[in-house]
């Protein structure tokens, strides 16, 4: 178990004064069997007009707020206290239903009872479903092969044939795209994953978060250095963990299964559903972003120093 620590700050600011905006933020951490919210604030200046609070159809926490002064700035800051817990003590991939299984449960058929993954097996706005992705998923994802076995293969390949190359690419970038050229940034390869794994039929779904990140022996930790993250899970009936229920999180940018360094905030078909903060505004016209994070570690005696890489049997 770990405590850490979030703050995120955004900042915009504008060319000319916004006369009224309306915002949704999606900051609040979930706090479920795995991890814990401890305590979450949020602050935003100008102060808004309107403010409520209310859970979206994937279950996660929705700020929305309305600014009816003018304004040239707008800032946001949340921070959390989260303990997290690992969520895959005991894992057995090779224990997991195989591939087949898995498909052919999500596959429609009349009159049967509705299976509430099915929502993430569908093409979403960010990851259409293109035939070259569920090729290249094919070599992991086999009939016989218990499907978590696979999904860690297949997280492995992307995480090996694939760089981290920090501003190659924008939101808009199409995955086919970064599956060509081969780089990208984490929500890439997010995306890029639940493409694999939605073509070839199993459901798959976006995660955003935070990842503690520590510096060099020696060295402070920087203020506002960290940024926030992306991973996915995958749907594996029957994997009786206790404290993960059906979804497997995998992290493809880092090559292992999220426990103590991966902060949950909330979870949908891809980036569109959780979106940290967006809104629409009125006037305003050009503008510039900042965005600065910080996670820290509050009990420094947890043992977190080397994420769980996972492995295939």
């Amino acid at each position: 178990m770990a405590r850490l620590s979030v703050e995120h700050e955004t900042l915009y600011t504008y060319a000319s004064p916004v006369e009224q905006a309306q915002h949704i933020a999606c900051l609040r951490p979930l706090s479920d069997a795995g991890q814990t919210l401890e305590a979450f604030d949020m602050t935003v200046s100008p102060s808004p007009s309107q403010h409520s609070v209310h859970r979206d159809s994937h279950d996660n926490s929705r700020a929305c707020f309305a600014l009816h002064a003018p304004h040239s700035e707008l800032r946001v800051v949340a921070r959390s206290t989260v303990q997290v817990r690992d969520r895959y003590p005991g894992l057995d991939a090779a224990d997991a239903p195989d591939c087949e299984d898995v498909r052919g449960r999500l596959a429609y058929r009349a009159h049967r009872p509705f299976e509430p993954a099915c929502e993430y097996v569908y093409a979403s706005p960010y990851v259409p479903l293109h035939a070259e992705l569920r090729e290249y998923a094919s070599l992991s994802l086999k009939p016989g092969r218990p499907l978590a076995e696979a999904a860690i293969e297949l997280m492995h390949r992307i995480h090996t044939e694939f760089t981290y190359a920090p501003a190659s690419t924008d939101i808009s970038t199409p995955i086919l795209d970064v599956f060509d050229r081969r780089q990208g940034v984490c929500q890439d390869f997010a995306h890029l994953m639940i493409g694999c794994l939605r073509a070839w039929g199993v459901a798959a779904r976006y995660v955003s978060g935070y990842l503690l990140t520590r510096p060099p022996p020696g060295q402070a930790p920087l203020v506002g250095a960290d940024a926030s993250h992306a991973w996915l899970s995958v749907w594996v009936p029957g994997l009786g963990l206790e404290r993960a229920g059906d979804w497997l999180d995998l992290d493809p940018t880092n090559d292992c299964i999220p426990a103590l360094h991966h902060v949950r905030v909330a979870h949908g078909r891809d980036f569109g559903d959780v979106t940290p903060l967006r809104g629409v505004i009125r006037g305003g016209g050009r503008h510039t972003l900042l965005v600065r994070v910080t996670t820290r570690l509050l009990d420094e005696d947890a043992d977190v120093d080397t994420p769980r890489t996972a492995s295939v049997r």
